[in-house]
């Protein structure tokens, strides 16, 4: 049977919200952000998916099938990396340091615990602790740990892009400036790596340029949502950071990086309504910042999912992303484009597959 380009982008949204039924060797259920699941190729693209054994889906000879019906779409599991076998010389394993992440990035969440992780001020879609207190990471990782890793991802896996994020510290720069260190570290084991540094909007905006010069190539500095209720309800500590910060950051960050080298994610189903999510994206692309618009989907150990909050409909998930993604082409802006990070990766949300 043939599948067309739109109804292969209705399956690939569908997927993204309730899953497929197959064994994903590189899986990640807890840390920073809101998109956990397991790691495939799918149509040759990276692709963050539910691990759901209840999901319509599953996979056959490499194929992803609803009952009897071929849905036209490749999947291929990402195997298991090899660096994953060894250990930092200072006996820390590599996994704990670094995972892969889809087929070829790889990422770390170089400070594992946030100022902003007691309850009360916690983004309730984020279990950024919880992979420290499971004992599958370290709470802080060294430029030199992440030099060691990185260099041997590369050399071991083909990895070809890193992402660096970080919990939010108590210092003006929010944590900014340990990044800068250890930007510096993985380039000078592993020269020409693109790399993507994450952070909240610094107090000290010249700490961007700092990030810049130590060798990061884009840099996320994510909001999840332009609604100041849906941030104060999502986000109560986070929320405290003024949009007026975000937007001078963002500011900053595209006249040192460049128009499409700064992202930031907005989550869809937070309560948002779907026309003004489209139409903030569309004030971001003005500005050079590409919008990674994202499915909520809660994760274990979130507050989301304490509270039994639901993933959002595939339809909205496709109605947001297909316009989001017509305003990316429209302005030529591909996450692609952007070399490393979560745009460039594009397993997360479904942009990619749609053109963006």
């Amino acid at each position: 049977m043939r599948v067309d380009a739109d109804e292969k982008l209705a399956a690939r949204v569908d997927l993204a919200i309730k899953g497929v039924r197959v064994d994903a060797p590189v899986q990640r259920s807890k840390g920073a952000g809101p998109s956990d699941d397991g790691h495939l190729v799918v149509d040759g693209a990276n692709a963050t998916l539910p691990l759901n054994p209840d999901s319509p889906y599953i996979v056959r000879d490499g194929r992803v099938f609803n009952g009897r019906i071929d849905l036209g779409l490749s999947v291929e599991p990402v195997a298991r990396p090899k660096f994953y076998d060894l250990k930092t010389a200072d006996g820390v394993p590599y996994q704990q340091i670094a995972l892969l992440h889809g087929r070829d990035v790889l990422a770390t969440t170089v400070v594992q615990t946030c100022i902003r992780y007691v309850e009360d001020q916690r983004c309730r879609f984020c279990t950024i602790e919880e992979s420290l207190r499971a004992g599958s990471t370290v709470a802080a990782k060294t430029p030199a740990q992440l030099a060691e890793v990185a260099e041997a991802a590369v050399r071991l896996d083909g990895v070809r892009q890193m992402v660096m994020t970080t919990g939010t510290t108590s210092g003006p720069d929010r944590g900014a400036r340990h990044l800068v260190r250890c930007v510096r570290a993985v380039l000078d084991a592993v020269p020409g790596l693109p790399i993507q540094v994450q952070i909240e909007p610094p107090g000290e905006l010249s700490v961007l340029a700092d990030l810049h010069a130590a060798g990061a190539t884009s840099i996320g500095i994510h909001v999840e949502s332009l609604d100041e209720e849906v941030r104060r309800r999502w986000m109560p500590g986070k929320s405290a950071v003024p949009m007026s910060e975000y937007e001078a950051a963002w500011d900053e960050a595209v006249r040192i990086f460049g128009r499409n080298r700064v992202s930031t994610y907005l989550l869809i189903g937070l309560g948002e309504k779907p026309d003004e999510l489209v139409a903030g994206a569309s004030r971001l692309i003005e500005r050079g910042v590409y919008p990674f618009v994202v499915p909520m989907r809660p994760m274990l150990g979130t507050l989301a999912r304490r509270d039994g909050v639901q993933a959002p409909s595939t339809e909205l998930v496709r109605d947001v992303t297909e316009r989001v993604a017509a305003l990316l082409r429209a302005a030529e802006m591909k996450g692609a484009d952007q070399e490393a990070g979560c745009a460039a990766c594009g397993a997360c949300g479904a942009l990619s597959a749609a053109g963006a």
